[in-house]
């Protein structure tokens, strides 16, 4: 099983010097092609007073500047963006990346975001039907030809056209937890994404997804499983550990990858075990060249070779 690594970014970052974060990646960035596959944006318009970044604008941004991997969002609000705009704004950076372009989509649920932006916040289970008919609203722009209707509880198509198609159509991943939201990935998702899960929670949420997959008659084999989160890598675990406590939250093995290379590379292969094949990370330490050489070195071959 071939297993690939994402770098995930977080949208939001200390009020430093407004360039140090895209200076930290074009350092980074080249020493990481050929291990890591794509780059990861999450989707919040604010976080306390921290400096944040809209998603959307920094992925096409990255897209252009780093043309040796893919891009996507992990994952974006549905909430936040018309669904067929969305789908108009995905078949065009599609199509500028040369098939790039993963759609990552999930429910929205950080309350000061839409209250403070003005959004209405509805119930989770409104904010599911919200979701199907976003990504039921993606597949038709994107497969089907010519004038495009849809009438749905939610949102509302007529004779909307989307050219240019985008080519491939892109995968969608989509980031959800809940009994019945993993039941819209059985669904549709061509990926699906669990966010901060330890080994338990993420063999839980396999095991409902796979039953939903069976009641709607899909192969569960069909979805690619995906995993976000953070990972911490020391020489020591002392100083692996040291390290977690270095930004605003500090991370436990419960919920991340924290530890030595070997300790890490065994932590992920138990995830590997259970049919996970691509990881979405959060590195704390980068740029630093020692974590880099870790990372590249050990930590990615070390689990490509234990999944065979």
């Amino acid at each position: 099983m071939m297993v690939d690594f994402g770098l995930a970014l977080l949208e939001r970052h200390p009020k430093t010097a407004l360039t140090q974060w895209m200076d930290d990646l074009d350092v980074l960035l080249p020493k990481l092609e050929g291990r890591f596959k794509s780059l990861w944006m999450t989707d919040h318009l604010f976080w306390g007073e921290l400096f944040a970044y809209e998603a959307w604008t920094a992925l096409s941004f990255l897209a252009a500047r780093f043309p040796a991997f893919d891009v996507g969002p992990m994952v974006m609000g549905q909430s936040y963006r018309n669904p067929a705009l969305l789908a108009k704004m995905a078949s065009t950076l599609q199509v500028f990346s040369e098939g790039r372009f993963v759609m990552g989509i999930g429910a929205g649920w950080k309350e000061d975001e839409y209250r403070g932006y003005g959004y209405d916040l509805p119930s989770a289970g409104v904010r599911l039907e919200q979701l199907e008919e976003t990504i039921e609203i993606f597949k038709l722009l994107w497969n089907q030809p010519g004038k495009v209707s849809y009438q749905g509880k939610h949102y509302r198509l007529d004779e909307a056209i989307l050219e240019p198609k985008p080519v491939p159509v892109p995968p969608i991943c989509v980031g959800v937890k809940g009994d019945k939201a993993l039941r819209i990935a059985a669904k549709h998702a061509d990926w699906w994404n669990i966010s901060d899960a330890n080994l338990t929670v993420f063999s839980d949420r396999m095991r409902v997804l796979d039953e939903h997959c069976e009641q709607v008659g899909r192969d569960p084999k069909s979805i690619r499983r995906t995993w976000f989160g953070r990972m911490v890598v020391g020489r020591t675990e002392a100083e692996a550990n040291a390290l977690s406590t270095s930004r605003e939250t500090a991370w436990t093995r419960e919920r991340a990858f924290v530890g030595t290379p070997a300790q890490i590379v065994e932590q992920m292969s138990a995830y590997t075990a259970l049919g996970c094949n691509y990881f979405m990370v959060d590195i704390v330490g980068l740029p630093n060249d020692d974590v880099v050489g870790m990372i590249t070195e050990e930590i990615v071959p070390g689990v490509q070779k234990a999944a065979g």
